[in-house]
């Protein structure tokens, strides 16, 4: 199955007195600021690691999370770096009252340079491969930008990720240009021995950062 895989920016003012230097506009440069960084979680145990993920990032990005509802039931919040703000459905759907208000998944896919959805459980991997998006995270995904970096990290049992739906589930998502943070063989949470674990969070890391940083260096863009 891996061999179908990716792996891995004024107008001056007019008049009599002089500018002040407050007045000036400021060109927004990429290069100088840190990395936007979106890391999400979906529903598997290995979003107990979500906190380790979002405090290596956090070192070297700005970063935001988006987490399932399922995740949460894994995610300890306290563990988060308290610079961090993890949205849920539920702010999809409180933030936006009236015309003209702002759109969570739209705000938060403008926002980011990368996404990072670590872990991937089977079904969230399902709902990205058919286009659908009846949660916060899967309408961030339906509204990306693929010319930005995406990666997943996929976390499930052994016989789930050998499925052949996961399979083709993956070689949809690699036609988009996702790039795919392996699964490694381990002893799983449900006792099992085999591939299907979520690659650790400091590899995760160190992915993207190289990712990133080897653009940066052949002169492309941040986005």
């Amino acid at each position: 199955m891996n061999d179908h895989l990716h792996q891995s920016g004024g107008c001056a003012m007019s008049g009599s007195e002089p500018e002040s230097p407050e007045m000036e506009p400021i060109q927004a440069n990429p290069a100088l600021r840190r990395p936007r960084i979106l890391l999400a979680a979906s529903g598997s145990v290995a979003a107990i690691k979500f906190g380790n993920l979002c405090h290596s990032f956090s070192e070297w990005a700005e970063v935001k999370a988006v987490a399932t509802r399922a995740s949460l039931h894994f995610i300890d919040r306290t563990s988060l770096p308290k610079d961090v703000i993890l949205y849920t459905d539920e702010d999809e759907w409180s933030s936006w009252n009236k015309m003209g208000d702002s759109v969570l998944h739209i705000e938060l896919r403008r926002w980011a340079d990368i996404l990072v959805i670590a872990p991937l459980s089977a079904n969230t991997l399902g709902k990205i491969a058919g286009g659908l998006c009846d949660n916060l995270l899967t309408c961030v995904v339906r509204a990306w930008d693929y010319s930005k970096p995406f990666f997943v990290a996929p976390a499930m049992n052994t016989l789930m990720w050998k499925n052949p739906f996961t399979e083709r589930h993956i070689m949809s998502i690699d036609e988009l240009g996702v790039s795919l943070i392996p699964p490694v063989t381990k002893r799983l949470a449900c006792g099992d021995y085999g591939n299907g674990a979520m690659a650790e969070p400091s590899l995760i890391y160190s992915t993207v950062r190289l990712f990133f940083e080897s653009r940066v260096q052949q002169g492309g863009s941040v986005v």
